[in-house]
């Protein structure tokens, strides 16, 4: 550096009040304090030495002890273009602060207000799926299978056209409506889950809404994963159709990924979408370890490294939706699908949780809409990322 710092400094701001010169120090000013103007507040601090990656220019960093108006706050010197330093300010909160931090963890004093409000709604759903998870318990009823092997998702939509003979004869020709949709709940949960999802895409035109439930029991992925199998093929057999679309939410999104990529399900399943599933592993609640099928969502684990392995053939398209607010995933990024052979859509949801996101109909509205969409607009993971902001 051009110029050594001194534990006695002025600083003076220019009109702006956002750059700093440094002065030769006043006799008057007490030993190891700085004195700067920032408008019309008057601030101290103790300088701290620069970084050697700044030098040859010369930067301040500051820790702002008090405001001349009785508010506490810390900020920092940033250099500037020009080789000068500008004040950002990083925390600027009430005197309470101190006794705040004591009595409170830090994450919880420092609450956002879009975190509070998205925990508020966590833990409303959180009261109300409590209630309805009795009645998802058991598995849901299944209809008779259709023993003549075609479609049963046809509607007979037509013209009504006249034949000239005074009687009117109705010709309906068969529209194939969308595939059935397999909804696949968390770990620890069951189909109870999507009581709100379920509603919604039935009244958007999806006549074939079917759950499954796993067994809160189940140790491992692969085999859940053939439990999705088999239920996909009766599904397909009972129906007449070749593909249906799935949506999982946590692990749910994640058997079924494996699934389509890991046991040739990408032939049955033509749409995935994967609610806060962690793709890449989370390393939240490390105590929950001692579970096998938690300790298979970590990085790393066996089953997230054949999920890495290539799949240059998987004509599955996904969809995933990740929250920025989801507090099951560490990092919040794991929720997204990085794989340079998939055709893959993520979403960012902004401000709701992990709970929320089977369950608020801006997301129900995303989900449809990625249901509904044809194949040709996927692109490759890295070319396409949306957001979608519901609180």
């Amino acid at each position: 550096m051009g110029r050594s710092l001194r534990p006695m400094g002025r600083c003076r701001t220019g009109r702006k009040g956002s750059r700093y010169e440094v002065a030769a120090p006043p006799r008057r000013q007490p030993r190891g304090k700085v004195v700067r103007r920032i408008g019309d507040r008057t601030t101290t601090g103790t300088p701290v030495a620069p970084p050697a990656s700044h030098a040859p220019h010369v930067h301040l960093a500051f820790l702002v002890t008090g405001f001349s108006r009785g508010h506490t706050g810390a900020g920092v010197v940033l250099p500037c273009a020009d080789g000068r330093s500008a004040m950002k300010v990083t925390r600027a909160v009430s005197p309470l602060l101190p006794l705040c931090q004591r009595l409170l963890p830090g994450r919880i004093a420092g609450l956002s207000l879009a975190l509070l409000k998205a925990t508020a709604l966590e833990i409303a759903i959180l009261a109300g799926h409590l209630l309805l998870y009795p009645t998802g318990i058991t598995p849901e009823r299944r209809p008779a299978p259709n023993p003549s092997g075609t479609p049963t998702d046809l509607t007979d939509t037509g013209t009504r056209t006249g034949t000239g003979t005074g009687t009117g004869d109705t010709t309906r020709l068969p529209t194939p409506t969308k595939p059935p949709v397999v909804l696949l709940h968390g770990f620890i949960d069951n189909r109870s889950v999507f009581v709100m999802l379920r509603r919604s895409l039935a009244q958007h035109g999806r006549q074939q809404i079917e759950s499954l439930n796993y067994s809160p029991l189940t140790c491992d992925i692969r085999t859940a994963a053939e439990l999705l199998g088999r239920h996909i093929e009766e599904i397909c057999e009972r129906t007449g159709r070749h593909e249906v679309d799935i949506v999982g939410h946590s692990l749910g999104g994640l058997i079924a990924r494996y699934y389509v990529q890991c046991l040739g399900g990408d032939v049955r399943v033509r749409t995935l979408v994967t609610l806060g599933t962690p793709h890449s592993g989370t390393r939240v609640v490390p105590l929950m370890n001692a579970h096998p099928i938690v300790r298979q969502m970590r990085p790393g684990s066996g089953v997230l490294d054949e999920l890495c392995q290539p799949a240059p053939h998987c004509r599955t398209r996904f969809v995933s939706f990740w929250s920025d607010l989801d507090q099951l995933m560490d990092p919040l990024e794991t929720a997204c699908i990085e794989h340079p052979d998939l055709l893959v859509q993520n979403v960012r949801v902004s401000g709701i949780g992990h709970l929320a996101l089977p369950v608020h109909p801006a997301v129900a509205a995303g989900i449809r809409q990625a249901l509904d969409a044809e194949e040709a607009e996927a692109r490759p993971a890295a070319a396409r990322a949306d957001g979608l902001t519901v609180a």
